[in-house]
């Protein structure tokens, strides 16, 4: 197996901006193009192989073939043919839905047919007063909750965060949360395409009616916890890579470079993306596979890999993550 890289999967949504294209270097005819689905094992959205001989079979057509020499052993105990993880690109030109996620459990118990979702948020641009909103910024009941939301004040409970590029946001199940205006963001979540949506400032969706709101189902779902701080800090450390969220569901890393850099694999019983912010440069493995990339594509290294090189044009900056289950 080689490096592997997918045609994207846009989404036109109504709050999308016309950022993603030009990011990603593609031409296309869509508007308001609010995600591109990098890397995607969601039913009826799984990404398609763009390169080499396996061009054209989806992620899931190759779990099914080459199984754990594609995700790792556990992995592939764990979640069987189903990718692991999701990967966005996200431009918000109006600020996204109030809402939260649910975890696994609740999202059985609700019998959703998905799982739960946690997810990070990595800031690649912005402009200018581009904000998000993450956690709680004052203690509130069930009850409560629900009539903020009935008397549209639920932003008043919200922790809002102006942001800049390289901030980074830990979103676990049950926080609530929302992508602001001016905001380009990378995404690293469960794969999972459950939402509870709680407020949507009054807004019509592209087919001009109201978006549905989830607001019983979003009330048990909340993590009425409160915080200081739910901003994630960490230090850049050049030419080596930063954990900046290590979790059950996804551990990820930041690695700004202006040489090369090598990763050994051997030991680590999972497959590792590739998420290029900026610049680019070329990845080479130990089975002398050599593949280029530029800033917004993504890459799927595969869990029999036993090493690569990262060699920068100039210098990069890339996200990694790969899952290694508890």
């Amino acid at each position: 197996m080689y490096p592997l890289k997918f045609k994207p999967i846009l989404k036109t949504l109504v709050w999308g901006g016309d950022k993603i294209a030009p990011f990603k270097g593609i031409e296309t005819d869509q508007h308001n193009i609010g995600e591109s689905w990098e890397l995607s094992g969601v039913k009826g959205n799984e990404s398609v192989v763009a390169n080499g001989k396996m061009a054209g079979k989806t992620i899931t057509e190759l779990v099914i073939e080459y199984k754990d020499q594609l995700i790792g052993k556990k992995n592939y105990e764990k979640t069987g043919t189903e990718f692991p993880i999701l990967i966005k690109f996200i431009d918000a030109k109006q600020d996204l839905s109030i809402q939260v996620h649910p975890d696994d459990n609740l999202a059985a118990k609700n019998k959703s047919g998905m799982k739960g979702k946690t997810e990070m948020w990595y800031v690649v641009s912005t402009d200018d007063n581009a904000h998000l909103t993450s956690g709680l910024s004052k203690s509130i009941t069930p009850e409560e909750y629900e009539a903020m939301v009935s008397d549209n004040t639920i932003t008043e409970a919200l922790h809002d965060y102006k942001i800049s590029p390289g901030d980074v946001f830990y979103i676990p199940a049950g926080r609530i949360h929302s992508i602001g205006a001016g905001s380009f963001i990378t995404e690293i979540q469960q794969t999972s395409d459950l939402t509870y949506r709680i407020y949507d400032f009054g807004r019509l969706g592209l087919d001009g009616k109201p978006r549905e709101l989830h607001t019983g189902l979003a009330k048990e779902a909340i993590d009425y916890s409160v915080y200081e701080d739910y901003r994630t800090h960490y230090m850049k450390e050049p030419n080596k890579e930063v954990c900046l969220v290590d979790c059950r569901y996804f551990t990820t890393s930041l690695l700004i470079a202006d040489k090369p850099f090598v990763k050994d694999l051997s030991t680590l019983d999972s497959f590792l993306v590739i998420i290029c912010i900026d610049g680019k440069g070329i990845v080479s493995d130990d089975k002398g596979n050599h593949e280029p990339f530029h800033r917004g594509e993504t890459l799927l290294i595969p869990a029999s890999t036993e090493s690569i090189e990262i060699v920068p044009d100039n210098a990069v900056r890339i996200l990694t993550s790969f899952v290694e289950p508890f």
